[in-house]
């Protein structure tokens, strides 16, 4: 039995879980989730609407200790009991991953045990491998506050990216609509929460790219709903309950409707695939899973989305996608370290040139 400890700290979550592997079942590597703890950091980033890089990092620097030492305590297990270390190496904000990444280095020098630099959208492409055994291939589409992408999952190790966001990612535009209308961060949530009580047909919202291709683009939809804010500031009238509901619901229901019309075509543009995946944390909003679900029975796909714990950020898949990468025997050597950018499709950890050589 191999026990992984992964940390993720590629954005404004401080977290570490412990997997368990031990032998095959159904084809693949089983796996247990020893214990799972994460530090949010919303209330740091309250103030600004948004994440802000050096308050994250500092952050990480504070609680990544003892979260891990948390972690431990909740698998029953001692640092010497762990088999190898996983950190999410890329992509993300650099201050945060160079924490994260330093700490599991350091875990593992002083232990002897193997490192594993994890890529952080395969561990969100791996989710449901681990927690609905989703067969491979399958068709992910990846949604959350960095992330808006349509990612063909062959098998572990073999990915290709066939669409994605031009501009915004659709979890940021969340984010920014929240924003422009003072409902606060992280603004998912909120904006779900508003609409719920809104009329998803009050404000009729530009659909971008509607008929052209697997791309997206949110930086009209958020202009547009930016717009309907300063008409009703233009006419002084106040941002009241129902006014904010309505907007809330407008602009959910035409991400719902863009990520539909999306889905559907690159669904039908790999017809072998049967599978479909929802992942990110945008994946958490309930009624983008409903209809989502919808366009897969009409098309006779499976759907799967991850439990809502581990649609954001989490270590669970840093460490299950670590565990799989040990088993493989694909450890990765000290050099190599974090980088804000890391395409899916070249899985080799970026390392720094040796002496001599150019970067």
């Amino acid at each position: 039995m191999y026990k992984v400890l992964g940390i993720e700290s590629s954005c404004d979550e401080t977290a570490a879980s412990v997997v368990a592997f031990s032998g095959m079942e159904n084809g693949a590597p089983k796996a247990e989730v020893l214990a799972n703890t994460v530090y949010t950091q919303h209330q740091e980033h309250l103030d600004y609407g948004g994440v802000v890089p050096e308050i994250a990092a500092r952050a990480h620097v504070d609680k990544v200790g003892p979260i891990v030492t948390t972690c431990l305590k909740e698998a029953g297990l001692e640092l010497s009991d762990i088999d190898a270390f996983a950190a999410t190496s890329g992509p993300g904000l650099l201050g945060g991953l160079l924490v994260g990444v330093s700490y599991a280095k350091t875990l593992a020098m002083v232990t002897g045990k193997p490192y594993i630099g994890v890529n952080h959208l395969e561990g969100h492409a791996l989710t449901c491998k681990l927690t609905n055994n989703t067969p491979m291939p399958y068709l992910l589409l990846l949604v959350s506050g960095g992330h808006c992408q349509f990612i063909h999952v062959r098998e572990v190790g073999d990915y290709e990216t066939i669409g994605g966001t031009l501009d915004d990612a659709v979890g940021e535009a969340f984010d920014k609509v929240a924003k422009l209308m003072g409902l606060g961060y992280p603004g998912g949530p909120i904006i779900e929460k508003h609409a719920e009580k809104g009329d998803p047909k009050a404000y009729k919202l530009p659909i971008p790219l509607k008929d052209k291709g697997i791309d997206f683009s949110f930086s009209g939809l958020k202009t547009a709903a930016r717009q309907l804010v300063m008409e009703h500031e233009a006419e002084g009238k106040d941002l009241d309950e129902k006014t904010l509901n309505d907007i809330c619901a407008s602009f959910q229901e035409t991400v719902a409707q863009t990520l539909t019309i999306k889905s559907r075509r690159a669904l039908q543009s790999l017809p072998k695939v049967k599978h479909f995946v929802l992942a990110g944390g945008v994946a958490a909003n309930k009624m983008l899973r409903g209809r989502l679900e919808k366009v897969c029975t009409v098309l006779d796909v499976t759907f799967s989305a991850p439990p809502l714990n581990l649609c954001t950020d989490n270590a669970v898949m840093v460490a299950y996608a670590g565990g799989l990468r040990l088993i493989n025997d694909e450890k990765s050597p000290l050099s190599s370290h974090a980088t804000p950018r890391w395409p899916l499709e070249d899985m080799k950890p970026p390392q720094r040139p040796m002496k001599g050589q150019s970067s």
